[in-house]
């Protein structure tokens, strides 16, 4: 195995909670040197187990785990100047600042991007936000449920219309895609510090992830049009796009987009040549003009067979087509399991899965680490800045450190 894509980049994490957290550990888990910054008290995140939030991995907060994986922890007091100090000294190591403090806090502090550029100029300088870093939302805080599922314009488009009430978000959706546009934004500047000795300022925000995320949606209202939803019980216009309802309950999806290419082989598969006759049927369009009596056709052949029986049927033409599973189902499924989609971290105290990065270089998952206990390794971070074991205990007895 060669090295790593990020091995010896250092990356300076000051962040909390899931978006940014990810980021970092995205470049972790491709070798990357993440040292966390965490406050005394350490990140709330870790805290919500008492809600039931990660708290099910026979003693790891699988929750903590994936977003922290692979990284090293550093509890500090930045409050106090000395604790800015042994921050400013570990940025002077490093290649990334990763952060997704506010920017009046991040002033505060005197970690706003303009300053650390000035005192770091090398220095790649990355935050996470809800809402952007201008404009009247800047300092709002920002959670995936807001920024992102409310705001962004996604609870609206995928809520059915009949309801009362928006349908409730997934647990950190918004985050986990940021986090990867993030991580993104941080090898390209990267790439281009190694091009060009500069550093950069990446900018990623929860609201800019759901605008590109729904940028079908967003582009048609640029055209002056309303964003059209699409029923699950066959497309607009195409009924060989949608999910179609088995004898014993379940859904299959079909997204025969080139419908004229696959209606012909699809009813012979189903042995019912007589659809292929139909003036009715005769191609995408006349299809679309009659949706309906061509849904109700396809509805009643799916009612005549299994799960089961239709996925050995569909195996045997070569369409896109995939069941409708449940997320219990992705742990044994084949390809998740072929691909290394879900990897095993071991640990002295037994091993737990976690679902692995989407990226692969030369074929192969990255090689998944553990999180890090609050301040794990604190006296070890200052060691490597050149910190003596006298000066680590006066930094306790002061508080500096816990």
């Amino acid at each position: 195995m060669g090295p790593e894509a990020f091995d010896g980049v250092r990356v300076v994490e000051l962040a909390q909670w899931v978006f940014v957290p990810v980021a970092g550990a995205l470049l972790a888990d491709w070798g990357a040197d993440v040292v966390r910054v965490e406050r005394p008290e350490g990140d709330p995140y870790r805290g919500l187990s008492t809600q039931g939030i990660g708290a099910d991995g026979g003693g790891v907060n699988l929750s903590m785990a994936l977003a922290n994986r692979g990284k090293r922890s550093v509890a500090l007091d930045l409050r106090s100047d000395r604790g800015r100090e042994l921050l400013d000294r570990l940025l002077e190591t490093a290649d990334v600042f990763l952060t997704s403090l506010r920017p009046a806090a991040l002033r505060r502090l005197g970690l706003d991007a303009e300053e650390i550029t000035r005192r770091h100029p090398g220095l790649v300088y990355a935050r996470g936000h809800g809402f952007g870093v201008r404009g009247p939302g800047a300092d709002r805080p920002g959670y995936d449920s807001s920024a992102f599922w409310a705001q962004g314009g996604m609870a609206h488009v995928l809520t059915p219309p009949d309801r009362d009430h928006p349908v409730a978000q997934r647990g950190a959706m918004g985050d986990r895609n940021s986090a990867m546009a993030l991580a993104f934004g941080i090898a390209g500047a990267l790439l281009r510090r190694e091009r060009t000795g500069h550093g950069s300022v990446v900018d990623v925000s929860l609201l800019a992830t759901a605008l590109w995320t729904l940028s079908s949606d967003v582009l048609a209202a640029l055209a002056g049009g309303t964003p059209r939803g699409v029923s699950g019980r066959g497309g607009a216009v195409n009924p060989l796009v949608g999910a179609y309802r088995t004898q014993d309950g379940r859904h299959i999806q079909l997204v025969f987009l080139e419908s004229d290419r696959y209606w012909k082989q699809f009813c012979e598969l189903l042995g019912r040549d007589d659809l292929v006759a139909d003036p009715r049927f005769a191609d995408h369009r006349a299809r679309g003009e009659h949706r309906e009596a061509c849904v109700a056709e396809l509805e009643a052949e799916f009612a005549r067979r299994t799960f089961a029986q239709w996925q050995d049927l569909l195996s045997r033409i070569d369409a896109p087509w995939a069941p409708v599973q449940a997320v219990e189902e992705l742990l044994t499924d084949p390809q998740v399991l072929a691909n290394g989609y879900l990897g095993d971290v071991d640990t002295d105290g037994g091993a737990y899965r976690l679902p692995a990065v989407p990226v692969q270089f030369d074929e192969r998952p990255p090689e998944l680490r553990r999180a890090p206990e609050h301040g794990e390794h604190t006296e070890e971070v200052l060691l490597e800045l050149g910190c003596t074991w006298p000066e680590i205990v006066a930094f306790k007895e002061e508080g500096v450190i816990p």
